[in-house]
């Protein structure tokens, strides 16, 4: 698949498939690499990529009647802007496939920039149709972590989320961090503060701008196992810290522009 890589001056690095726009490395200047990326998962068209960070439009998870997660994370998006070493802009538009399922025309563009010890991303979308339309979205990034048992997810303390693992029953975050012990598929609801990730050699932070919600995600090892495209042992090393737009689906008249981002911050 055609790639795109980014590369600091500090010699951090990114790579980015044309494949969904899909960030599937993110090393900082000290060489670490920080995003998961399952060694079983599909390189190939119509598959999602696991790992990295898919970019989920215009419907996150089976939250409505199109395809799980919607398309733009299985469509090739075209390389707009890369003149910056350190800066790339992707752009997916609407066709006849995308209007079989979902019927609006729109321009969905995607920016990344990259830092020492920063990536940022941005996902802007533009109603071009002549009626409104709405939609849910999330950056579902995939942290890379050395050992699921010393993780710890902070940030979310009182917040109400539905714990989409156990029958969407809904519930206030009492813990001052999230832990693993098993399955863990929550979404909190008005997310406003930064959310940290830190475990035994990893330690990041996940700033949202325009993002309404928050998404943790680990399979588990029972989940893991039913995963044909990931190692039964991945859940270990990864935690997903996702960026959303869920309880409140975004509205955009036509001409109007929706843009949400997601920073990450390496320590």
């Amino acid at each position: 698949m055609s790639t795109v890589e980014l590369r600091h001056s500090s010699g951090a690095m990114a790579l980015v498939h044309l494949h969904g726009a899909h960030i599937t490395s993110w090393r900082t200047a000290d060489g670490v690499e920080r995003l998961f990326l399952s060694k079983r998962t599909e390189f190939k068209a119509g598959a999602a990529i696991r790992g990295g960070v898919p970019i989920i439009f215009p419907q996150f998870a089976a939250l409505g009647s199109l395809p799980k997660h919607g398309f733009a994370r299985i469509s090739t998006w075209h390389l707009r802007d890369n003149t910056s070493l350190d800066t790339v802009t992707f752009e997916l538009k609407d066709s006849a496939e995308t209007r079989a399922i979902w019927p609006f025309k729109f321009v969905a563009s995607y920016q990344v920039w990259l830092g020492k010890d920063q990536l940022k991303m941005q996902l802007n979308v533009k109603n071009v149709d002549d009626k409104p339309f709405s939609f849910t979205a999330a950056l579902h990034t995939y942290l890379r972590t050395n050992d699921i048992d010393a993780v710890a997810v902070s940030g979310l303390q009182g917040l109400h989320y539905r714990d989409s693992a156990n029958g969407n029953a809904e519930h206030i975050e009492n813990n001052e961090a999230v832990r693993f012990a098993g399955e863990v598929d929550r979404i909190y609801f008005a997310t406003s503060n930064p959310v940290l990730m830190q475990d035994t050699e990893h330690v990041v932070q996940c700033k949202a701008e325009g993002f309404s919600d928050t998404v943790i995600w680990n399979p588990g090892e029972a989940l893991s196992k039913k995963l044909t495209d990931m190692d039964d042992d991945g859940y270990k090393n990864m935690v997903c810290i996702e960026a959303a737009a869920i309880a409140s689906p975004v509205k955009l008249a036509p001409d109007d522009t929706w843009q949400g981002a997601q920073v990450l911050i390496a320590n």
